[in-house]
């Protein structure tokens, strides 16, 4: 009987924002996002500056597997909150095709990693209630519902967690 081969592994590259491998998944992620976007509201996509995400500011990573960019995410340090020093999660994003094979929390926690490595107290983040996904690794990785942190017209709901 032959041997079904081993599903790829994904490995986290620390990358600058600005690189042309994570300008490109940026580009990739704000066209979903804008195409996905509810109809009769306004997608507005920033493109980061790269040095918010300059370590210890903050970091951007890309997900390679088999040799192939398949995913990115980064954090940036934003005003310290009632913890403590606060880090906020960005981007996160993983081609569809990729989607269901746990490189999502495997990004999530390389970027959680990073933040606990700088002495952050809490990690926060903004989405949209059309990602269901996305919120269910963020709950399924001990994040909860906390009071908006910003004003991101994208955004509809806030998550927090104490690190």
């Amino acid at each position: 009987m032959a041997e079904t081969p081993a599903a790829p592994t994904v490995a986290l590259q620390e990358r600058p924002a600005d690189d042309p491998r994570s300008h490109a998944l940026l580009e990739e992620y704000f066209q979903m996002r804008g195409t996905a976007f509810p109809k009769g509201q306004t997608y507005r996509p920033v493109f980061p500056d790269a040095a918010v995400f300059t370590p210890p500011a903050g970091v951007f990573l890309v997900a390679v597997a088999d040799g192939r960019d398949v995913g990115c995410g980064g954090i940036r340090r934003i005003a310290d909150g009632p913890a403590g020093i606060r880090y906020e999660v960005k981007h996160l994003y993983l081609r569809p095709e990729t989607r269901g094979r746990g490189w999502g929390r495997v990004l999530l926690t390389g970027l959680e990693e990073r933040a606990r490595s700088w002495d952050a107290a809490e990690l926060v983040l903004d989405t949209h209630h059309t990602l269901e996904a996305a919120g269910g690794l963020y709950a399924a990785s001990g994040f909860t519902a906390i009071d908006p942190y910003n004003d991101n017209p994208n955004a509809t709901r806030w998550y927090g967690k104490t690190l």
